[in-house]
């Protein structure tokens, strides 16, 4: 093998464990900034972005808005009035 051989395969490789990085940092994105964020249901929204990466990240854009979509809180007084 050739100096250059040996090269392309350093590329190679180096871009095959970038690119599982990238992918993983994607699917584990939604999950973080639910969890900063406080969201309610941050651990169905991390799970929900490990799943997308199972499903090609068909529906990670929606996991994606789901973590800043907060559900807002009843207040106790409302919550006594729609009873």
């Amino acid at each position: 093998m050739s100096m250059l051989d040996l090269f392309a395969w350093l590329v190679l490789i180096v871009l095959l464990f970038s690119t599982i990085a990238v992918v993983v940092m994607v699917a584990m994105l939604p999950g973080m900034i639910a969890r900063r964020r406080g969201h309610p249901w941050a651990e169905a929204v991390a799970i929900g972005g490990w799943v997308t990466l199972f499903l090609g990240f068909v529906l990670w854009p929606v996991i994606l808005i789901w973590a800043y979509v907060d559900v807002p809180v009843r207040q106790a007084g409302a919550a006594e009035a729609g009873q």
